[in-house]
């Protein structure tokens, strides 16, 4: 084998010292180093999960991955999943292993975004709150969104973890106890995300429609159901490669994004495992907050009534 070449848990790897990606400063060899040094704790927020990646190709654009490719090896387990916007059956990889990990990274699949509902009946497992800060707004106004969620959530009687998304925003986890539906997982996101507002007004909005949001704080309640999540320790395709990472409450305005990369996080992390130890154990949902997200409109649905609405106002001028 040439030195780019070489085989790990039994999977071949190839061009293992060429760019991962420009403005990477990270190899290849890079990410599959990493990935390796951290599958223990990446893998049990795949395992069971249908999975799609973000790959990038030499001198091509990032694409995202759903549909496993006919030419995957056969030991990779996946699971068929109906995709109702493209009316047909997608078959998806289930990471549950050191060799499909591996195999992805080979493939240079960078970004891991495993499905909320994992294998089995249909059910919540985690309420998840995406923070997604206006563009170019300093992490800051991220953390004081984030202190917003974390007292609305204490307020309810429960509890979460965050971790930073990888990218300018943060992730707030909530795990749900055993018997949770969609619909109610769903409909106490939205609540959530409402008390948050109402906390501070000024820092952060529920707004769906971009021009609505007047520089704040966007509490995205749309991580639910059939949509995805990077997974913790996963991997961006951004300048220097950052990964999302646990932070803890208490550290939360004294660290950056840009702090986890493929480069320092396995330092970081030492032997520990900050994830598993920061999840609170699974908690039902307040009847009340259930409640009261079932009465607020689903985002996308009013956001896609209100855009007709002013496309029609606007042809009437």
């Amino acid at each position: 084998m040439s030195p780019s070449t070489e085989s790990r848990a039994g999977v071949p790897l190839s061009s293992l010292d060429s760019p991962l990606f420009d403005g990477a400063d990270a190899t290849k060899r890079d990410l599959v180093n990493y990935l390796e040094a951290v599958a223990d704790r990446i893998l049990p927020g795949l395992r069971d999960r249908p999975l799609s990646v973000i790959r990038v190709r030499p001198g091509q654009q990032p694409f995202m991955q759903k549909n496993l490719p006919a030419s995957a090896p056969d030991w990779i387990r996946t699971t068929t999943v109906w995709a109702e916007s493209s009316k047909r059956e997608v078959r998806y990889a289930l990471c549950d292993d050191l060799p499909t990990l591996l195999w992805f990274a080979n493939q240079r699949a960078v970004e891991y975004h495993p499905a909320l509902v994992p294998l089995g009946p249909p059910r919540a497992t985690q309420l998840v709150l995406d923070l997604d800060p206006p563009e170019g707004d300093a992490f800051g106004h991220v953390v004081r969104a984030a202190e917003l969620v974390r007292q609305a959530l204490a307020d309810a009687g429960l509890a979460g973890a965050v971790k930073t998304s990888g990218a300018k925003g943060l992730h707030v986890v909530v795990p749900l106890a055993d018997g949770t539906t969609i619909e109610d997982g769903s409909a106490a996101t939205r609540a959530l995300a409402a008390r948050a507002e109402r906390l501070g007004p000024d820092v952060a909005t529920t707004a769906f429609l971009r021009d609505d949001r007047e520089g704040k704080v966007f509490l995205d309640p749309t991580r639910v159901g059939g949509a995805t999540m990077a997974a913790v320790y996963s991997p961006r395709i951004r300048p220097g490669v950052p990964v999302s990472f646990p932070v803890s409450w208490d550290e939360l305005d004294r660290v950056s994004p840009v702090d986890f990369t493929i480069h320092t996080a396995v330092g970081l992390l030492g032997d520990a495992d900050p994830w598993r130890d920061a999840l609170p154990a699974p908690q039902r949902l307040p009847a009340d907050l259930v409640e009261e997200g079932h009465a607020i409109p689903v985002p996308r649905v009013q956001a896609m009534h209100e855009g007709k609405r002013r496309a029609r106002a606007r042809r009437a001028q």
